[in-house]
C-alpha cells in the first residue's frame, strides 16, 4: 500500500506545480500525458535487449508474429509497470526536480486516470503476450510487472538502500520474456542474460544517484548515492561493473557465443570498467563534481546497447568460439 506520506498528499498536486487543469486540457497534451507516465525512454532501453535476445534464442529471426506479440506485449507490460510506478510516486515526484514534470505532478492526469491506464495497459499487454506467444511468456510478462510494482515499488525503494539492485530484477524480465516467447522454455544462456542485467543495473543507476543526491534526500528515498559517500557508491560502480563483464562472457564457455558478440563484450566491458575505475579515483579528490558519475551513467547505456546488437548479429556470423556438443540442437 502507498505510504503515510503518499496519503496525505494524494489529489490534486501543489499549486505551484501545476500547469494545467486536467479536466481541461486537448486531447493531444492528454495523449502526450498518457505516453509521458510509461517513461518511454525506460521502455526503448528494455526494448534493446528484447528483440536481439530473441534472434539469439533462434539463431536467426523468429516468425513475425512471435516478434511483434513479444515486442508489443513487452512493451506495453513496461509501460503499465512505469503507470503505475508513477501512480505510486506522486508524492515524492512533486519534491524531486528531475520529476517535477511527470503528468500526475503537473495536474495533466488524475490519480485515477493513471490508475485505470496502468491496469488497462497491463491487462492488454498479458493479453498479447497469451495470444502472440505462449503462456509462460504472459507468465513472465505478469511477473515482470507484479516486480517492479509491488517489490521495488511499494516495498523495497523507500526502505533499503539496495532498493535498486532487487528491484531492478523487474528490468532484467524482458530477456526471459524474449526466450521463452522463440523456445517456449528458459534455458542457461537466457538466466546470462538475466544476470548481465541484474549486475548492469547499479552501475547504471547508482551514478545517476550521485547527481540528484539532494532530490532523493529531500524525498527520503534511501538511494545509495543519497545515503553514501561518493567514494563508497563509485566503489560499488566498479565492483558490480567487474562482475557485470565477468558474467558477460559465460556465454563463449556455454557454446553459445561467436567472435562478434566476444569482441564487443571484451571491448566495450573494457571500457565500461575503465571508466568506472575513472570515476573511483575522482571520487577521492575534493574537487569531485558529477560530471564523471554523468560519464559512467551514459555510458553504461552505450555499453548494453552494444552488446545486444552484438548479441544480434553474432548468430548471422561465423559459429560459437567453443561450441558446445548439442548445446544449439
Amino acid at each position: 500500500m502507498p505510504s503515510t506520506l503518499d496519503a496525505q498528499s494524494a489529489g490534486t498536486p501543489a499549486p505551484s506545480r501545476v500547469r494545467g487543469d486536467h479536466r481541461k486540457i486537448g486531447f493531444k497534451r492528454k495523449a502526450a500525458a498518457y505516453v509521458s507516465l510509461t517513461k518511454p525512454r525506460v521502455m526503448e532501453l528494455l526494448l534493446v535487449t528484447t528483440l536481439p535476445t530473441m534472434i539469439f534464442a533462434q539463431r536467426g529471426f523468429p516468425e513475425l508474429m512471435t516478434m511483434l506479440a513479444t515486442m508489443v506485449g513487452g512493451a506495453l507490460a513496461a509501460g503499465s509497470s512505469a503507470a503505475f510506478n508513477c501512480y505510486i510516486d506522486r508524492d515524492i515526484d512533486k519534491i524531486m526536480k528531475r520529476t517535477e514534470n511527470r503528468p500526475l505532478v503537473t495536474g495533466e492526469l488524475s490519480p485515477r486516470e493513471a490508475l485505470v491506464f496502468s491496469w488497462v495497459v497491463g491487462v492488454l499487454a498479458v493479453l498479447i503476450l497469451v495470444l502472440g506467444t505462449n503462456l509462460l511468456a504472459a507468465g513472465l510478462g505478469v511477473a515482470a510487472i507484479f516486480f517492479y510494482v509491488v517489490i521495488y515499488s511499494l516495498i523495497l525503494k523507500r526502505r533499503t538502500e539496495q532498493n535498486i539492485v532487487w528491484g531492478g530484477i523487474a528490468g532484467c524480465f524482458p530477456v526471459l520474456i524474449a526466450w521463452a516467447a522463440v523456445r517456449e522454455t528458459v534455458e542457461w544462456p537466457a538466466i546470462v542474460l538475466f544476470l548481465i542485467i541484474f549486475l548492469w543495473t547499479p552501475p547504471h543507476y547508482w551514478p545517476l544517484s550521485l547527481k540528484y543526491k539532494r532530490d532523493y534526500q529531500a524525498a527520503e528515498v534511501p538511494m545509495l548515492g543519497a545515503v553514501a559517500s561518493a567514494r563508497v557508491v563509485s566503489s560499488q560502480v566498479v565492483l558490480y561493473a567487474w562482475a557485470t563483464v565477468v558474467c558477460s562472457l559465460l556465454l563463449v564457455p556455454m557454446g553459445w557465443a561467436g567472435i562478434v558478440y566476444t569482441a564487443v563484450a571484451v571491448v566495450t566491458g573494457g571500457w565500461f570498467v575503465y571508466e568506472s575505475h575513472v570515476l573511483y579515483a575522482e571520487s577521492q579528490k575534493p574537487e569531485y563534481n558529477d560530471k564523471k558519475a554523468m560519464k559512467v551513467f551514459h555510458l553504461s547505456i552505450t555499453y548494453l546497447t552494444l552488446l545486444f546488437v552484438a548479441l544480434a548479429v553474432d548468430p548471422f556470423v561465423g559459429g560459437p568460439l567453443m561450441p558446445v556438443p548439442g548445446v544449439l540442437g
